[in-house]
């Protein structure tokens, strides 16, 4: 089994990228830490927006697997979930670990009848893409073909993404413990960050997916966010 050397972190909707900061400090592990975050976060306006910002869902998972060159883990709340597991199923070779918190995953959800925080996000943030708010991924069948083991953290007190979604993924995951924090709503990464952050220690030191014989030695880094 392989332990990450990377650990890349993915923010949700928002696109802070300072959203996993507190778990990731908390992570027991001597890794390069990577906190990426989405080109909308910080803008005012449509207008503002950088010329080559993500038109599309793949732009965002183009922009994540450049860093998985060398035994990674991939940590992502809410709609980062949706981009983990994309990422993840195109580029699997060297994830040795999965972590989906809060999130669809890229399965169907709407029959669980999850708060829609859409209209409310895109009142509030009018630089949002629109494409995002109608996007819808059936990403179920493919979900079994994950061989990383996956990490799945709830909290009981998640309008957005009840637990029923978590128990959703369990489903469909071949290597997916659930793990249900008490009082956890939808930042329960931020606010419940050293339970947060305890869980996947222990999911990161367990043992991960093999990586192939040609697969070079890991590299050694030291923790640091990036």
């Amino acid at each position: 089994m392989t332990t990450p050397t990377r650990l890349i972190f993915l923010p949700g909707v928002g696109g802070n990228p300072a959203f996993w900061q507190p778990a990731a400090n908390a992570i027991a592990l001597p890794a390069e830490r990577v906190l990426l975050g989405w080109p909308w976060f910080g803008v005012a306006s449509a207008a503002d927006m950088p010329p080559d910002a993500a038109g599309s869902m793949q732009d965002l998972v183009d922009a994540v697997t450049p860093h998985m060159d060398q035994p990674c883990a991939l940590i992502a709340q809410s709609m980062g979930g949706v981009v983990a597991v994309l990422a993840a199923l195109q580029r699997p070779e060297h994830l040795t670990h999965l972590v989906l918190v809060a999130t669809s995953g890229g399965v169907p959800i709407d029959d669980l009848r999850p708060h829609d925080w859409r209209a409310d996000f895109i009142r509030s943030n009018p630089a949002f893409p629109q494409w995002m708010a109608h996007e819808r991924w059936d990403l179920a069948r493919q979900l079994a073909s994950l061989s990383a083991p996956a990490l799945l953290l709830w909290g009981d007190a998640d309008p957005i993404s009840p637990v029923a979604v978590g128990e959703r993924l369990q489903g469909l995951l071949p290597h997916a413990p659930l793990h249900v924090l008490p009082g956890g709503a939808h930042d329960m990464a931020q606010m419940h960050a050293s339970a947060v952050a305890a869980h996947i220690t222990r999911h990161l030191l367990a043992g991960g997916a093999p990586l192939p014989p040609s697969t070079p030695p890991p590299l050694r880094g030291h923790a640091g966010a990036a």
